[in-house]
This record gives C-alpha cells, structure tokens and sequence, in this order.
C-alpha cells in the first residue's frame, strides 16, 4: 500500500545512483520509491494520498547535529528574537511594545541568535537606549558569549548594587562612582551570564509544553526534522526532561531528537556517568526520543570557552587525569561521546587522552569533536584514526568579525577548514549550537558554508575552501545521521529511508546566495507525516494551540523564518558604528570610538573595522 506520493517536483536525493527526481512514494513512514512522475503514479491506490509541488524543489529532512532543543523549548515562548530584524531602531521598538505587554514579574529577553553587524547601524544597542525602551519591565538582552545587557529595572529585582562582588570568571561593570551600568562582562567565563539569566521567572509545566511544541513549529518551518541535543548547564537527567518525554508519549514530538547527557557538577562528574549508565544506555527511547550517549560536557576542567573578545583559556594542568578516568569509563561500557573544543592546542590534549585510553580499551563506539574552529590538520588525521567525527556550527557567522579582530583575517579563512575535514575523510554533521549565541535557523548556516560570508557580510573562507551546495546540503542531513548513529536511516530520500523531508519555498540549488537566508519550508513531513505547512499546504498540517502565555512573543511578532525582507546581508557600512555620545578612547579594549563615530567603517575589510567592535564603553 502507498500512502502518499509526492509528485512534480525537483526532488533532491542525494543519490549518486540518481541526484534528482521527480517524484516520490511513501509507504509506512518510509520511502517506497523515487522517479519520474510516470513511474510513481502507477503506484497509486485507491487510498493513495497525491501531493502536487508545481515544481517545488524538495530535500530531505535537515538535521541539526548540535543544538539544545530540551532546554531552549522550554523559555521558547518567553523571548523576544532579533534573528533577521534590520535595524537597530527595529530591534528596540519591539523590545519598547514587547517591554509594554510583559506583566510582572516577567522580564523581557533576547537570548542570542543576533549580531550587531546585522544592523544598518552596525552597532549594538546602548544600555541608555534598553532603559528608554523598557524602564520599568526587567530586561536581559543576551550578546554571544560575550556579555549581557541588563536594564535598571533587572539590576533592581536581581540585587545587583555597588556591594554587589564580582563572581568567578566574570565582570559586573560599574561607572566612576562604583554603581553597577547593567553590562555583565565573561571575562572569560559565561558563568556569570547563563546564572544571571537563571534568576528570570520560568513557565509553569503546561506552558513549557506549548512553548516546547511551538519551538518544534518552528524548526519545522524551517525543514528541520531532526536534532541531536548536546545537553547543557542545569539540564539534569532526568528531571529536567519531563517536558520532552511527555511530548513523546503523547504523540506531539514533531522531529526526531537523539540526546546526550551534560555532567552538572564540577568535581562530580565521573559519579554522574557512574550513575547515568547504571539508569540508561545509548538507544534507549522511541523512535523519536532516544538517548545518544555522553557529553558535549564530559568534565568541566576541559572547558575552552570561545569568548573571542577574550584571549584563549588554557584548562588546568589537572584536566586530563580527569578527563581520562571518564573516557575509560565510558569506552569500557560502549557509550559514545562528544566534547566540546573550540581550540587547535585544547583538541590536541583531547586527543592525547583518546589515544592512550584507546590503546587500553579501544573505541567501538562514535565519538565527536563540537566545534573545532582552529583545529589543524595534524588534528584532523588523528580524529579519523581514531574513528571520530567533527560536529560544526555557523558561529563564525556571528562572531567572525570578533574572531578576525583578534587572530586576523588570514586565521579567519580556515575557521573551521570544512573543507580540509570532508577531504580527509572524517564524518561531519552541520549544526547550529543554539539558541544561546548562534540561531537555530538552519538556512543561516547554509548560507555560511556556500558563501563564507558573516552576517555583517565579512567574507571570510576564500573561494576555493567553500561548499558547493549539495556538499553543504549533504552535511546537514546525511553527514548529521552519522552523529547519532543512523546513518543508512536517514538524510537521503532513496528507498527504504525514513520518509523525512522538506519542500522549499524557493530552490535552493538555483537561487542567487543572498536569497538563501530566506529559504523556508512550506512543506514538511516526518515519517511521512505533514508536521508544517503553510500557503496551499497549510490544510494538510495538524493544528497547534496558540502560544501561552498570551503576553508571549511568539503570538504577537513574526518568527526569524517569517521575515524575508532582512535576509539579505547588509553592504559597506553607510552609517556611523557608534551612538553620538561615545566619543573617548575605550580602556577595555583599546580601540577609539571617535574614529568609527567620525568615518564610514568599512567593515567588510578586517584591518580597518576594530572602532565597529562593540565593548563595555556602550554604557557610556
């Protein structure tokens, strides 16, 4: 029996026996066949469901290789999203209105997913201007790892005074008179960040449950069908996993999500694998909800923070006899595991433990490097030797001007070398590591690896690193299946693989590159089921409450994927970087505001840009 069939269309594969087709049938949840429209219609039964795509073109399903679904749909519903907004003064007229529906003692938040070069001003917001727009409401406004900017009202329901000390890796700066500005500062930890933004009210359990599903919506919009969470700071298991173990039993889970377990407590890590492997194992679940291993945290002294406004951490001389006792653990029991490493020189002492526990008790399971932005390709080699994968992200689209001001344009050109990992043969899932700094939305991340281009428009890969579109494509749906072990499953539609896929609002394969930011999903289907649609497609998709609570965000303001009119990257600067009353030399960072308030700043051009770099002298 054929369920449905999907026909004229320009279906993407990923086959090399056959690249492109023009139809496909779907049996049970998976594919039945692919080919010509001639061919597939001949399998149609009585009871055969036909969907006409005018020519659309179809791909399978995305799949983010690194993102933290659990613990971002949970505070989902509560944030305010400058994801593709183009201006600066766009971005505070919808804190100003958002700020005005917000009842108390909710704050307003923008958590991540943005970038000042984004902006026609080319500048971030000023600590006077979030206080303007928002005077009474608490608000936290969340920039990369770098730092947040609180309003007065924040600082007031949060303590924060001029008694107030410094915690641990982290900066609360003051003005001359010793009084806190709002502007906490990682300097290098985001400690003092991810605990600050902990103090914010949370949803009751029923709304955790809508804002998690209308987070799913989302990502389905976007033709997201899988993710793999890498856990996260305060996502303990298994508590703080009701929310999704509930949309999993009920039946409303939308995408398929593979989870690993973060160990929580400094000094305790070891006894939280001890503990986990004796509760649980790798593939554990349903179909849609299974466990994936350990990590991306495996013991907090490995930490490398990517705080490119910062220099680069070293971990303690003490990290790998920790680290050690972990990896044996966990090779000893088969479980695989992923860690978190920005850094070429902290990949490398990774490594040296991976290798001398593997002589011991050799790896039969996957492991995976996240992030790897500066890894060499010495580094590269012994990853493939050991059977590991690398897991990248598109942060370099958000951080990329910070990066270059720090280690130069030319070290930016290779961060990461993509490229050099597919050419060495190692596996590579493409990934997004939201929502805290980077955007979930995928087609941020496509547009980065074809064009090499940052959201400010900093061309930074050279032409001959970048990803044709099929490979890019490639990594974000066959390459992610590897990371959770169903490669052969998924990330192509051949006969046999799950039935997830995605029909685009435009063809990716054939529009110019600043379109491809605005690509959506006008159709998506997991275990070929509908899950989104919109336009002509939007009767075939199964309802969703609307958002709660009914101050949220997401029921009063169009979503990043629903904002087509921003997605193209901005020029050479027209405007001034700066507000007009920063005009002295910045003592944090060394750079002169007069100079970026008094010239056009070019910011394409790496050596000329450092007075568009925002910094602590925004509260000025």
């Amino acid at each position: 029996m054929i369920d449905t069939i999907l026909t004229d269309g320009r279906i993407t594969t990923l086959d090399p026996a056959c690249p492109e087709a023009e139809a496909l049938a779907i049996s049970g949840g998976r594919i039945a066949a692919v080919g010509s429209n001639r061919d597939i219609m001949r399998l149609k039964g009585d009871q055969t469901q036909v969907i006409e795509l005018a020519g659309r073109r179809v791909i399978p399903g995305l799949n983010d290789s690194h993102t933290h679904l659990i613990r971002g749909g949970l505070s989902y519903n509560m944030e305010l999203r400058w994801e593709n907004v183009p201006s600066l003064a766009d971005a505070l007229r919808m804190l100003r209105e958002q700020a005005a529906r917000t009842p108390a003692p909710q704050w307003v938040r923008v958590i991540g997913g943005w970038s000042e070069f984004q902006f026609a001003e080319r500048r971030m917001p000023s600590l006077d201007e979030i206080n303007a727009a928002a005077p009474d409401t608490p608000v936290f406004v969340l920039h990369l790892y770098a730092r947040a900017l609180l309003n007065r009202a924040a600082l007031r329901v949060l303590g924060i005074g001029p008694d107030t000390p410094n915690p641990p890796g982290g900066v609360i700066e003051r003005d001359a008179r010793g009084n806190p500005t709002g502007m906490l500062l990682a300097k290098p930890s985001a400690l003092i960040l991810y605990s600050t933004l902990a103090q914010g009210p949370k949803l009751p359990l029923q709304d955790q449950i809508n804002s998690t599903r209308h987070f799913m919506r989302e990502l389905s919009r976007l033709g997201i069908t899988s993710v793999i969470d890498a856990g996260g700071g305060g996502q303990n298991y298994p508590e703080d996993y009701e929310v999704i173990r509930h949309l999993d039993s009920s039946g409303q889970l939308t995408l398929r999500l593979a989870y690993n377990l973060f160990a929580q407590k400094p000094g305790s890590e070891l006894s939280d694998y001890e503990r986990w492997i004796a509760m649980t194992e790798p593939g554990a679940g349903s179909d849609l909800l299974r466990m994936n291993g350990a990590g991306e945290n495996l013991t907090w002294s490995a930490a490398d923070f990517e705080n490119f406004l910062e220099p680069r951490p070293e971990p303690g001389p003490h990290m790998e006899a920790e680290l050690e006792r972990i990896v044996e653990l966990l090779a000893t029991n088969g479980w695989p595991f992923r860690i978190h490493a920005t850094y070429d020189e902290t990949i490398d002492r990774f490594l040296t433990v991976f290798e001398r526990v593997n002589g011991r008790t050799p790896f039969h399971q996957r492991f995976i490097i996240d992030h790897a932005e500066t890894i060499t390709p010495r580094n590269i080699e012994r990853i493939r030797a050991l059977g590991g994968g690398i897991a990248i992200q598109h942060r370099m689209a958000f951080q990329g001007e910070y990066f270059a001001a720090r280690y130069g344009i030319e070290a930016a050109r290779a961060t990461p070398p993509v490229a050099r990992m597919l050419a060495d043969g190692v596996p590579v899932g493409g990934g997004t590591d939201a929502t805290r700094v980077a955007s979930y939305d995928p087609w941020v991340a496509l547009h980065w690896l074809t064009t090499g281009r940052s959201l400010g428009g900093l061309q930074m890969t050279e032409e001959s690193a970048l990803l044709d579109r099929e490979t890019a494509l490639r990594i974000w749906t066959e390459g992610s299946s590897w990371f959770s072990g169903e490669s052969g499953e998924k990330g192509r539609l051949v006969k046999g693989f799950h039935a997830d896929l995605a029909v685009l609002s435009t063809d990716y394969m054939r529009v110019p590159d600043d379109q491809i930011r605005g690509i959506r999903s006008v159709l998506t289907m997991l275990a070929g089921k509908v899950v989104y649609g919109e336009g002509g497609f939007a009767g075939l998709a199964p309802p969703l409450p609307p958002a709660s609570p009914d101050w949220s965000p997401v029921g009063h303001l169009p979503s990043p994927g629903q904002r087509p009119a921003a997605m193209a990257a901005p020029g050479d600067c027209d405007i001034p970087s700066c507000h007009s009353d920063c005009r002295n030399a910045c003592a944090l960072h060394a750079h002169d505001h007069s100079i970026a308030w008094n010239n056009k700043v070019p910011v394409r051009h790496a050596g000329r840009f450092w007075g568009a770099l925002g910094c602590s002298c925004f509260a000025i």
